[in-house]
């Protein structure tokens, strides 16, 4: 046996049980010129799993993004809404925690992957921060590009498997909000990440048809896997059941939870069904349909 050899995590199983209720996420501040918050907030759901936040004085979106480790590479998905790294600095932050995974987890060789929940610029500005970086491949977002790479061109309904080492996320094809949207579900963690599909706040719809199959999906896919929290990219809601904060707001003393739950899937399907063929404005306790 070779004593120098690193041991491998068993992601095997599930993590635990864990939760989410509690954290506090930065949400700007009355003055952005003196917010005093970090460019990037990290919040460590397990020793494997982070989940990061863009601060709102940088960009008005706040968008989170999500850092899986398994064995042999992590996975970044998404990054945020800034290019520069001056003011979002999310290459150091990522080779950051990378280091101090790779302090307790010596190995050699580890990689990063960079994926996309959908195409739109507040998911994707981050990426030139990555080129470059060794042992890196950043899977565009474009459409051609990454449903090539899951495999989605040749058959949407797929489900993908990224295999992180030990640890297999399950990709699915989920246009409507975006044609090139994607949803990964980690079994680790039970996440169902579901970018700008299903979060609390105004869930643009592009395309109805589209998107009404979408949410079918994925409450069946949900019915058979161990799904802890639905995780979406942003928090737009209050605390007041309907009501939202004015687009491009940059301060959100007032927020809701950032997840979600299986159940939301059902009642974005019931406002699916009320609205009938007439899509139109409607909203929910978490979350608010708006045809695009």
């Amino acid at each position: 046996m070779d004593d120098s050899a690193p041991s491998p995590v068993d992601f095997s199983g599930a993590s635990g049980p864990r939760g989410l209720d509690g954290v506090r996420w930065i949400h700007g501040s009355p003055s952005a010129k003196h917010n005093t918050d970090p460019d990037i907030q990290v919040h460590a759901y397990d020793e494997h799993t982070f989940i990061l936040r863009q601060n709102m004085a940088v960009n008005y979106e706040g968008p989170f993004l999500f850092l899986l480790f398994g064995n042999e590479r992590a996975v970044l998905i998404d990054t945020g809404a800034t290019e520069s790294a001056e003011f979002f600095p999310l290459r150091r932050v990522v080779d950051g925690l990378v280091a101090d995974w790779l302090t307790r987890n010596p190995r050699d060789g580890y990689g990063l992957l960079v994926l996309h929940t959908h195409a739109h610029g507040d998911h994707v500005a981050g990426d030139a921060q990555f080129a470059g970086r060794p042992d890196t491949t950043v899977v565009g977002a474009g459409l051609a590009t990454a449903w090539e790479y899951f495999g989605f061109a040749a058959d949407p309904d797929a489900v993908a498997r990224v295999d992180l080492g030990g640890r297999v996320l399950e990709c699915l094809a989920t246009p409507g909000h975006h044609e090139t949207a994607v949803t990964f579900h980690d079994p680790w963690t039970g996440f169902l990440l579901t970018g700008d599909t299903v979060y609390p706040g105004r869930l643009y719809v592009q395309d109805w048809a589209a998107f009404t199959r979408t949410i079918d999906r994925l409450i069946e896919f949900s019915a058979h896997r161990p799904v802890t929290h639905v995780l979406g990219c942003h928090i737009e809601m209050t605390r007041e059941p309907g009501v939202d904060y004015p687009i491009r707001t940059t301060y959100q003393p007032d927020e809701p939870p950032l997840q979600l739950t299986t159940g939301h899937l059902h009642a974005i399907r019931a406002a699916i069904t009320e609205l009938g063929d007439e899509p139109r404005r409607h909203a929910g306790t978490d979350f608010i349909l708006c045809p695009d």
